[in-house]
């Protein structure tokens, strides 16, 4: 079952990018300042949310998810980052990753029902999310498609296929 899902859901979002409708009004999204630890770390950023307000899901440290994520698979979880980058095209997916050092482990961060999406200037932003965790095998296609949007895929397999960890956000929120 989950390598169905994990096929549909690569057709889908490789496809997206091309034919789905602009990204939903301003309305999706609500500039907050403050209380956020990256908001509050230096004045004057401010905070914006994505898609659902987050909930009450069991807070997981990124480096854990990252770590084991054969454990958190299926599970949904709140996990902060920092975004490395996202799609160039129309926002439909970011990379949140430890740290912005260009070697930190991270993960692909895609949206719920393609239901809302990120700014194309996402990278720099602190990320907070609410997610379903994934541990996928992209076929060769779809690792093409998003290395063209911009994306550096890790763990690549000879063959062009790569096994990566990904969230499912229902809500995000921003801070820059």
């Amino acid at each position: 079952m989950r390598v169905v899902v994990s096929a549909l859901l690569a057709v889908v979002v490789a496809t997206a990018c091309e034919t789905a409708p602009p990204a939903p009004a301003p309305a999706a999204e609500t500039a907050r300042p403050g209380p956020s630890p990256a908001a509050s770390a230096a004045p004057g950023r401010a905070t914006k949310s994505y898609g659902a307000p987050l909930g009450q899901a069991t807070a997981a440290a990124l480096t854990d998810v990252l770590t084991k994520p054969d454990g958190f698979e299926g599970k949904e979880v709140m996990v902060e980052g920092e975004v490395r980058r996202a799609c160039s095209k129309k926002g439909c997916w970011m990379e949140i990753a430890e740290s912005t050092a260009a070697d930190a482990r991270g993960a692909r961060v895609t949206f719920k029902d393609y239901g809302f999406f990120v700014p194309l200037d996402s990278a720099g932003a602190h990320a907070k999310l609410q997610g379903v965790v994934n541990v996928a095998l992209m076929k060769k296609g779809h690792v093409e498609h998003l290395e063209e949007e911009g994306a550096k895929v890790a763990n690549k397999n000879p063959d062009g296929t790569a096994k990566e960890v990904q969230f499912v956000a229902s809500g995000v929120e921003l801070t820059k």
